[in-house]
């Protein structure tokens, strides 16, 4: 790797250990093993390298979340149900593992009155990622029809978030698979 990467891995790894605001430009430098002059070369400032870390990792969560992670490279099931219920199963079953970027996602949230250049970094790859959920958790393709799966992408979004925080607070009560799924259904079938 060039120093470019090592700065992206360096920052990423500081991100999950440190957090957003307690990182520094030489603890980046330290974790790199780079030098702080590369950081203004590569990437323009050390917020600009915090960005282009913070997304990388979000979008890493992504794809392990979503179909992307399905192991094995097995394909989902096409029932709705089934397939939302397999793809919380994996997401659940990766709490544990996400707790670093999700508490990482939790602290980026409240940085962005304060820091309108992190705002804007993040709209775009979070309507993209809204459209992976929904292909994703609910097999809708973007392409095919795009409406839907933007409010479907909205839906899992504000899921995901809910029991993104759930798990973080209270993983002895938060949902698993089957109390999302059940829940779903009771919601969809009003029983």
């Amino acid at each position: 790797m060039g120093h470019k990467e090592d700065l992206l891995d360096g920052a990423k790894r500081c991100l999950l250990e440190k957090g957003y605001g307690r990182t520094t430009a030489r603890d980046i430098v330290a974790a790199s093993g780079t030098n702080l002059a590369s950081i203004g070369y590569h990437y323009g400032s050390k917020d600009a390298l915090l960005q282009q870390a913070f997304l990388a990792l979000t979008e890493e969560w992504g794809d392990r979340a979503g179909a992307a992670g399905a192991e094995g490279g097995k394909t989902l099931p096409t029932d709705p149900y089934e397939r939302f219920h397999t793809v919380w199963e994996q997401v659940v079953a990766a709490a544990g593992a996400s707790r670093p970027v999700w508490k990482l996602q939790t602290e980026v949230v409240t940085r962005i009155d304060d820091d309108e250049k992190l705002r804007e970094a993040i709209k775009e790859p979070q309507r993209e990622g809204r459209l992976g959920m929904a292909q994703g958790f609910l097999g809708i393709d973007p392409e095919k029809d795009p409406e839907k799966a933007r409010v479907a992408g909205l839906l899992c979004q504000a899921l995901a978030t809910g029991v993104m925080i759930q798990w973080m607070v209270d993983p002895d009560t938060a949902p698993s698979a089957d109390d999302l799924t059940a829940g779903l259904r009771v919601l969809m079938e009003g029983q």
